[in-house]
């Protein structure tokens, strides 16, 4: 394979290698695919350019036929040209479809991820910055492994302070291009009592000592060296005339200052992206890179995307309606020479179950008029939302399969908490038993359950039978003694409670005394909230269960499903899963407020997370090529409680022109295809089950006598006082649950 760092041919043998590209780019027969906008995006090879491509817009296909324009031209050599996606997957196919189109070998290209750019670079010049050119890349149990030892050696609890918790402060922060140095004073304060930054300092430092760095490393090195000698960043800049990047709106802050810096040589940077479409500031993108491109690049050329090839035009104008209420975006309206196609249809349902209920049927009808199941998605906002999909789709047969991710019951936090339900239901449940017994942690290490193995086996007996006997002797450490004694009593007592409450107060028993539960909800990972969401999911599955043997035996029933075995089956994702992907047919459900927009993402990022909120759901309804379903439900039911629910505001901002509205009967004044009236909404009377009360009946809404100023009781949010009224939603600033939008039926006067 020949050397990246390997310009091409010189002299004669260079001009008339040019010659012959120059005549075979002067036909450009790949041109003649593309559309004008794609076109000039394409030939605009001078100076920085930014396309802003639509969802559904040729993105991919500009981007790599610009490289080929490139090369095909003579204007740099395949040494010459920096390309870089978001995946190895996206880079090897760039390779291959590259060299298809100009008839050749694109051999020479650094095309790839950051990290894997970054990575040779600093394999060739790391040594200038004191990195030993062999390091080694940890993967993510390493470096929790090492950050464990490091915080062991600085007498950190780690109970109290999870090791995870600080690695993802830590990625943070390099994700921002911060180095230990450099994080600005009170930053640390936000974890471990400010002692963070140094614990991120003894971290490096022990990277260091064992010659090996983390992925944010790559990128943080990179930057470094760039930084501390000009000269190897000169030779970079000069090197590669072109830089091509892909995704730009998923880039962080440490690979925008990455980019700048080489940029800031020629100049020929050319960026792909879409605003609309950045969706994963949680793991540190930074739409305000693609935003400022204008200003960072003076003179920089803007390039819109916006014939879409993929969806319908009623489809287009409902998400181009939506998110035109973002107000940091470029700006943009995708447009289709395709049919207008079925409208966007809208569906107000009374509860959760029937939202499933209603989808699985609908499925089943798409699929007998010979839809192909492998062209229908649902695309959730929350993972917790894929359990009520699945246990209809597991009950009527329907095939389906979990993109991105594992089914409901795979999942760890899951599989936990069914484990002790095991334990309770057949205390002789040896895998079982020995999966939870240390967690959350009790003091019971490998040395105790070796010996409790070693009593098992010579007698005969359970795991947890040992284990009793072991209690009260001196063959275990005292730590693990009393762990262990603890979580027997607890068992005992869980067992007494089996006997006459219901499955869901027993876990919910369950994970609370067991400190399972607040074990995540004291996490500090970017996953520890939606084991949260998962766990309360679990809790409601559990209520439509007469007892604790009836429901392990329906999880054995949904886990025998096998998702590999059929030719045809529904895609279930979440909606960041789906980014990317496309569908003939997509179903949107839980467009509800507190579920979409999610309340975390409210707040912790304020309007800043609104609008990210609202770019997800773009993405989402962006992913239908003929039909997108969106649904909302009046009544969900959590931690075995049911909770009413108003649509989110996203469905007031979709267009009308482009919906067809419908909503149950009695459900907020809709009465079945009459549809859903923004400014008439009926109220609706909160319930712990719909089975317990009569759904509300039609009827003219009265007036509501609340004023701005009033004190009022919300069951779910306690008291509060109400800050102002739209039609019949309020906001309330709650005495211990904040501000939240609540409609007026749901509130008395305090």
């Amino acid at each position: 394979m020949s050397d990246p760092f390997d310009l091409g041919q010189s002299g004669a043998g260079q001009d008339r290698a040019s010659d012959g590209r120059a005549a075979f780019a002067a036909d450009a027969p790949y041109l003649d695919a593309l559309n004008d906008e794609q076109r000039l995006a394409v030939v605009a090879l001078e100076g920085p350019v930014l396309v802003l491509a639509g969802a559904g817009t040729g993105k991919t296909r500009v981007l790599i036929t610009r490289l080929a324009h490139i090369l095909a031209l003579g204007r740099a050599f395949p040494g010459q040209i920096l390309a870089v996606t978001f995946t190895n997957k996206a880079a090897r196919e760039m390779f291959d479809r590259v060299g298809d189109l100009i008839g050749g070998s694109a051999d020479g290209l650094w095309l790839g991820t950051f990290h894997a750019i970054c990575s040779r670079i600093l394999r060739r010049h790391g040594e200038r910055i004191g990195l030993d050119p062999g390091f080694t890349i940890l993967d993510s149990d390493d470096q929790l492994r090492t950050l464990k030892q490091v915080m062991a050696e600085a007498n950190i609890d780690e109970k109290r302070w999870p090791a995870r918790g600080l690695l993802a402060v830590i990625q943070r922060w390099k994700d921002q291009g911060l180095g230990p140095d450099k994080v600005p004073a009170g930053r640390d304060a936000e974890y471990l009592q400010g002692r963070a930054v140094e614990l991120y300092r003894a971290y490096q430092a022990r990277l260091k000592a064992v010659s090996a760095v983390d992925f944010g490393d790559l990128l943080l090195h990179c930057l470094t060296l760039f930084l501390a000698h000009e000269d190897v960043l000169a030779d970079f800049q000069r090197r590669w005339r072109y830089i091509l990047v892909d995704e730009y709106q998923d880039a962080n802050v440490a690979q925008y200052l990455w980019l700048r810096l080489l940029a800031q040589g020629g100049g020929n940077l050319c960026c792909v992206g879409d605003d609309d479409q950045s969706i994963y500031g949680w793991r540190g993108a930074e739409v305000g890179n693609i935003l400022r491109f204008e200003k960072d690049f003076p003179g920089a050329q803007v390039v819109r995307l916006e014939r879409n090839y993929r969806s319908t035009g009623h489809i287009l104008g409902a998400a181009s309606g939506l998110i035109a209420n973002n107000e940091g975006r470029f700006g943009k309206t995708l447009w289709t020479e395709a049919e207008a196609g079925a409208r966007v249809k809208l569906r107000g349902i009374w509860d959760g179950e029937e939202e499933a209920r209603l989808i699985a049927e609908e499925i089943e009808a798409l699929h007998a008029h010979k839809h192909n199941l492998n062209e229908i998605a649902i695309l959730v906002r929350a993972g917790a939302q894929t359990r009520e999909f699945e246990e209809r789709f597991v009950s009527v047969a329907i095939p389906y399969r979990v993109v991105g991710g594992l089914r409901f019951y795979e999942r760890q936090e899951i599989r936990d908490a069914v484990a002790y339900l095991r334990v309770i239901n057949q205390p002789g449940d040896d895998l079982a038993f020995e999966r939870i017994i240390n967690l959350p942690r009790r003091g019971i290490g490998a040395t105790s359950l070796r010996v409790m193995h070693q009593l098992a086996r010579a007698r005969g007996i359970p795991l947890a039978t040992a284990a009793e006997q072991l209690v009260d002797s001196d063959e275990l450490s005292s730590p693990a003694r009393n762990g262990l004694k603890g979580l027997l009593g607890l068992f005992a007592a869980w067992r007494a409670l089996a006997e006459a409450a219901p499955p869901a107060e027993i876990v919910e028993a369950v994970l609370d005394q067991s400190g399972y539960l607040r074990m995540w909800r004291n996490g500090k990972s970017a996953d520890a909230p939606g084991r949260v969401e998962n766990l309360n999911e679990f809790v409601t599955a559990l209520a439509e269960f007469d007892s604790l043997g009836e429901f392990l035996d329906h999880v054995s029933l949904v886990m025998e499903h096998d998702q590999s075995t059929e030719s045809e089956a529904v895609s279930l994702m979440t909606l960041h899963a789906a980014k990317g992907l496309e569908f003939d047919i997509v179903f949107l459900p839980g467009w509800e407020e507190g579920l979409f927009p999610h309340q975390r993402a409210l707040d912790e990022n304020g309007h800043k997370g609104l609008e990210e909120e609202r770019r997800l759901a773009y993405v989402g309804m962006t992913r239908g090529r003929k039909q997108v379903h969106i649904s909302y439900a009046a009544n969900r039911r959590l931690f075995n409680q049911w909770q009413s629910a108003i649509p989110s505001r996203f469905v007031d901002e979709l267009p009308d022109e482009h919906v067809e509205r419908h909503t149950s009967l009695g459900l907020y004044g809709g009465a079945g295809a009459a549809g859903f009236q923004r400014t008439a909404r009926a109220k609706v009377r909160r319930a712990k089950r719909p089975g317990d009360a009569a759904k509300p009946a039609e009827g003219v809404e009265q007036a509501s006598t609340i004023q701005v100023g009033d004190r009022v009781f919300h069951q779910k949010f306690g008291y509060g006082k109400v800050t102002d009224i739209d039609v019949d939603k309020l906001e309330i600033a709650f005495d211990k649950a904040g501000s939240k939008k609540v409609m007026d039926s749901f509130v008395e006067p305090a």
